[in-house]
C-alpha cells in the first residue's frame, strides 16, 4: 500500500441551477485541501476529470482548478477523460504520479454539469461513449444500449424485471439516508416494479431503471503512505485495477460483463482478498441491469444467477455484502465525471466512520467498481484504512 486518500469533499448531486462547472471545482478543491490540513500552496500536482462531450462550451477546463486558490497557479494540472470512469481515471492518474515520485501530493478532482441542457441533447453527448459506427443510431441513445443488453441477459437466463424492481427499490432506500443524494425518496418496490408513474423508456428498463442526470462535484487529495501516517487520517488502496475491453458490443459477449469480471479477479489477487473479507460494495449501476450483471462479475453469484442476491438480500444494508450504501447512481446521481471520484469520497468516509447518515457499522474493507461507457473502461479499488 503505497498510496492513500487523505482528504476529502463532496458536493450535493441533483439539479444545481445556480452552480457552474467552475463553482462546482472551486467548492471541493479548497474545502478537500482543508480536509486534509493542507494548504493550496502545498499541492504538487492536479487532475481534473470531466468528460463534457459537448455538455459545456468550456472544452479546456482544467486550469480552472486554479481559480479555486491563488496558491494553486503554476502547478501542473491535466484533465483525464474515459467516460463514465472519468473520475477513476483522474483518480489512478494521481496515483501514478505519486508512485513515479513526481508528487507528494495529488488533488483530484471530479465534475459535470448536465441539467442545463435538454434531455434529448444529453443523450446526443452520452452516445459518444459506445462505438458510435455501429451504435450511435441505437433507438434510445445510451439508455437503447443498456436495454439491447437487458434484452440479451433476459433471453439468455430468462426475465428478472423483479430484480431491477429490488434493485432500485434497494438503492433508493439507500439514498433517503445520503444528505448527497439527488433523490432522497424511498420510492419502495411496487412503484419501482410496474406503477403507471413509472413507465418503460426503452424496452425493459423503466424510468426508475435508468440513473440520473446531474450536476456534481467530488474531491480527493492522494499522498504516499509514509507521508499519510502523520496525518490526521489515511485510506490506502489495496489494489487499483484498470482493465479495458473492446468497444463495439459486437466483439464481446455483453451478458458476460468480461471487462468488469476480470477486474475484479485482478484486484482480489493483487490485495490477497476474496469478495467474502470485503465491508461493503460501491458499484456502477449506470442501469439496474449493470448491477445486476455486476454482482456476478465480482463473483458474488455464478453467471445467471445475479437475481439471488437481491431477492435473498444479499446486498441489502446488514445482508451479506452490502452493494451501494450510498444509493448509488440511481439514487445519489450521476454527473459522469464526477461519479468515480464520488466513489472514492464515499468509501473513505465509510472507513473512516463518518460517512454522514449512511454508515455501515464496523466497515473495514471497501470495492469500488467504476465502469466508462457498457464494460469497456473498468476500474476496481479496494480500499482500507491506514490509521
Amino acid at each position: 500500500m503505497t498510496q492513500c486518500i487523505v482528504g476529502w469533499s463532496h458536493s450535493k448531486f441533483g439539479k444545481l441551477v445556480d452552480e457552474t462547472v467552475e463553482s462546482l471545482i472551486a467548492q471541493v478543491a479548497v474545502d478537500a485541501i482543508a480536509d486534509a490540513g493542507l494548504e493550496p500552496k502545498d499541492i504538487d500536482a492536479i487532475f481534473l476529470g470531466t468528460m463534457n462531450a459537448g455538455l459545456c462550451r468550456q472544452e479546456f477546463p482544467a486550469s480552472l482548478v486554479l481559480q479555486a486558490d491563488p496558491g494553486l497557479r503554476f502547478k501542473p494540472a491535466t484533465r483525464v477523460e474515459n467516460a463514465c470512469a472519468t473520475g477513476s481515471a483522474a483518480v489512478y492518474q494521481g496515483l501514478n504520479a505519486i508512485a513515479a515520485g513526481q508528487a507528494r501530493f495529488v488533488l483530484v478532482v471530479g465534475v459535470e454539469k448536465m441539467t442545463h441542457l435538454p434531455s434529448s441533447e444529453v443523450g446526443e453527448v452520452l452516445i459518444k461513449a459506445s462505438y458510435v459506427a455501429e451504435e450511435g443510431d441505437i433507438a434510445g441513445g445510451f439508455v437503447g444500449v443498456f436495454s439491447h443488453i437487458t434484452d440479451l441477459y433476459f433471453a439468455k437466463y430468462g426475465d428478472r424485471s423483479d430484480a431491477l424492481a429490488r434493485i432500485a427499490a434497494k438503492n433508493h432506500r439507500n439514498g433517503v439516508r445520503n444528505p448527497f443524494a439527488q433523490v432522497q425518496k424511498d420510492l419502495g418496490y411496487e412503484f419501482c416494479r410496474g406503477d403507471e408513474k413509472n413507465p418503460h423508456v426503452v424496452g425493459h428498463l423503466r424510468r426508475t431503471d435508468c440513473s440520473l442526470v446531474s450536476d456534481g462535484a467530488a474531491a480527493l487529495v492522494l499522498t504516499d503512505a509514509v507521508t499519510a501516517r502523520t496525518m490526521s487520517k489515511a485510506v490506502g488502496f489495496r489494489a487499483a485495477v484498470q482493465v479495458n475491453d473492446f468497444l463495439p458490443m459486437s466483439k464481446r459477449d455483453m451478458t458476460a460483463f468480461e471487462g468488469p469480471t476480470e477486474a475484479w479477479r485482478r484486484a482480489l489477487d493483487v490485495s490477497r482478498l476474496t469478495l467474502n473479507d470485503l465491508s461493503f460494495v460501491e458499484t456502477h449501476d449506470c442501469f439496474t441491469s449493470a448491477e445486476l450483471i455486476e454482482y456476478e462479475a465480482m463473483g458474488l453469484t455464478p453467471r445467471g444467477s445475479g437475481a439471488i442476491a437481491i431477492e435473498e438480500g444479499w446486498t441489502e444494508i446488514g445482508g451479506i455484502l452490502p452493494v451501494n450504501p450510498s444509493g448509488g447512481l440511481k439514487a445519489k446521481g450521476h454527473p459522469v465525471g464526477a461519479t468515480g471520484v464520488s466513489m472514492h469520497v464515499l468509501c473513505a468516509m465509510q472507513l473512516m466512520g463518518t460517512a454522514p447518515g449512511f454508515q455501515i457499522p464496523g466497515a473495514k474493507l471497501a470495492g469500488l467498481f467504476n465502469m466508462g461507457g457498457a464494460a469497456v473502461a473498468n476500474f476496481v479499488s479496494i480500499l482500507e484504512p491506514l490509521k
